[in-house]
């Protein structure tokens, strides 16, 4: 009895200390598993899901059989190529030319109603389809719309959508900068302009089988495109203005009856631009503020 007596307070703080570590891995666990909550003042709550480019897939992904094999489509041939070749004093001119050209490319919200050839939009679009894209997988989608109750229909979307990006996802110091620009929700462009083009992402493509395709880097390649849209419209003196319609993508997809694996990357209202149209007086940076040279 003496012996346990002597003992019983040497137990009691072994197991104490035994509980006190389980305790604290314990904690340490939680803590660790808990994923980092950022500060509310980083939140991003206007991204949409559409706007995120989380489609890359994984070779877990696509192990299903619904997706097509590696190397099921058949090998391209290569065949010789031969681009034009410029003498330097011809490049250096054609160099000042494309710049000066698009140097004059504004973003313009007073567009006209005035009606625009449909075979211009063709080939515009058929220029931006010239895009790179990850092995070669062309994952566009350009809807272009001149209906006037479908327009109407995704102007209503947007400004709806706009207003409370305005008043309460954007915050106020994304509000407060666009206020030297003059922009509301208030997107009267979208009725008014001839056509309206979507540029929607294909998250992945879908065969004739109904088997679907890997698209790598499907939001790069579709933004270079953009790009090259962009170009296009300018060099035909056609206007437009990069519009990301936040927190609409589900609703025009479902609108313009698009399949689930194409994402809405871009809108652009596109016309003449109205008689009275003004822009801001803005400037661009200098070579050396864009440019490192190594």
């Amino acid at each position: 009895m003496a012996l346990v007596s002597v003992l019983t307070p040497i137990l009691v703080a072994v197991l104490c200390v035994v509980i006190a570590l389980v305790f604290r891995s314990f904690q340490n666990t939680k803590t660790t598993s808990k994923p980092e909550s950022k500060p509310k003042g980083d939140e991003r709550p206007w991204v949409d899901e559409d706007l995120q480019d989380d489609t890359e897939i994984s070779s877990k992904d696509n192990e299903g059989d619904d997706w097509l094999d590696s190397g099921g489509e058949e090998e391209l041939p290569h065949v010789p190529y031969t681009p034009t070749r410029y003498q330097p004093e011809e490049m250096l001119e054609r160099s000042k030319q494309f710049y000066s050209l698009l140097n004059q490319r504004r973003s313009v919200r007073f567009i006209s109603p005035e009606p625009v050839p449909r075979s211009v939009i063709d080939n515009v679009i058929l220029a931006a389809g010239t895009a790179p894209s990850g092995a070669h997988t062309e994952p566009w989608t350009f809807v272009v719309v001149s209906e006037p109750e479908t327009k109407h229909k995704i102007r209503l979307i947007v400004e709806e959508e706009e207003e409370i990006n305005y008043k309460q996802r954007m915050g106020n110091k994304w509000v407060k900068d666009l206020e030297r620009l003059r922009t509301n929700w208030v997107k009267e462009y979208l009725d008014v302009a001839p056509y309206l083009i979507l540029i929607f992402k294909q998250a992945y493509g879908i065969l004739p089988n109904g088997k679907k395709k890997t698209h790598y880097y499907n939001e790069i390649s579709v933004s270079i495109s953009c790009g090259l849209l962009l170009a296009a419209l300018h060099n035909v003196g056609l206007v437009t203005v990069t519009t990301t319609p936040l927190n609409c993508g589900p609703q025009l997809r479902a609108l313009l009856r698009r399949p689930a694996n194409e994402k809405l990357l871009m809108l652009l209202p596109v016309g003449y631009a109205a008689a009275d149209a003004t822009v801001p007086d803005l400037k661009r940076k200098p070579l050396d503020d864009v440019m490192v040279y190594i």
